[in-house]
């Protein structure tokens, strides 16, 4: 299938969408991320580790819960997503907030042009990478805005995951990165029953094509793990097994369901 021309516009209106029906979900919970609930997870803490003073590029932030729950911790935070509906919340959660972090309105192949600066940490998490169609020209955007030596934490999903239908009953798509993925989504994972009915344009990515991606533009990669859970209760059918912790219920601990993965851009002085 081929990529349609204004995929970066229908995906806008995809999430500008799902913004407003995100916003009053138990999903995402506002009302206790703004008495201070974190909504970060442990392993991206781990990877993160002390980011007190350190300035990080959140790319794909949503509407900047994490983004802000970063702030708290005492990083200088720039986050970056498509949809204007959702910086708008953001900067008015920032504002809320009293918190210093700053949203910036771009597509993250566009980011370049918009945004000036080089940064510690690029971070970017769950559900990302499937909106954007090349991963070597993601990869130079994260290379293009961190520092010398600066990392790359990322969190996502697990490509099987997105091989299965909605019910996780049937293989329905490529592992591989072999078509582009135009459909009618009803509904979000935030909130099932919202009368949302929008075309969304997506693509598949394995594994060896995000991890080749960093290395071709010259990245170290330091850590790579893959988790048998998702800490969110966001696909059919989950059932909580731990503290934020989720699995598909009819295939257990038996399917990949997320991976992690921290890079380092080679300083200068290297070859």
């Amino acid at each position: 299938m081929e990529t349609p021309a204004n995929y970066t516009e229908l995906n806008r209106q995809l999430w500008n969408a799902k913004t407003d029906y995100h916003v009053q979900s138990e999903f995402y919970d506002v009302e206790s991320f703004l008495g201070g609930k974190s909504s970060l997870n442990d392993v991206e803490l781990g990877l993160l580790g002390d980011v007190r003073g350190k300035s990080i590029l959140h790319l794909q932030c949503h509407f900047g819960q994490d983004s802000l729950s970063l702030s708290r911790l005492g990083a200088h935070v720039t986050g970056v997503d498509l949809a204007d509906q959702a910086i708008a919340k953001a900067r008015e959660l920032a504002a809320q907030l009293a918190l210093p972090a700053e949203f910036v309105c771009s597509d993250v192949y566009e980011l370049p042009n918009n945004l000036e600066g080089q940064f510690d940490f690029v971070f970017t998490t769950y559900g990302v990478l499937g909106w954007l169609p090349d991963l070597e020209r993601w990869a130079g955007v994260v290379s293009h805005f961190l520092k010398p030596g600066g990392k790359l934490v990322l969190v996502e999903f697990h490509p099987v995951v997105w091989m299965f239908d909605n019910d996780f009953t049937r293989v329905q798509y490529s592992y591989f990165n072999r078509e582009t993925i135009t459909e009618v989504e009803t509904g979000t994972y935030a909130d099932r029953a919202a009368p949302l009915e929008q075309t969304s344009v997506s693509w598949n990515h394995d594994l060896g094509e995000v991890l080749g991606s960093l290395l071709h533009n010259g990245f170290a990669i330091k850590h790579f793990a893959e988790y048998d859970y998702s800490p969110y209760n966001c696909f059919a059918h989950m059932e909580e097994v731990a503290e934020r912790k989720y699995r598909i219920q009819h295939l257990a601990d038996k399917l990949p369901m997320m991976y992690s993965v921290v890079a380092t851009k080679a300083a200068e002085n290297q070859p």
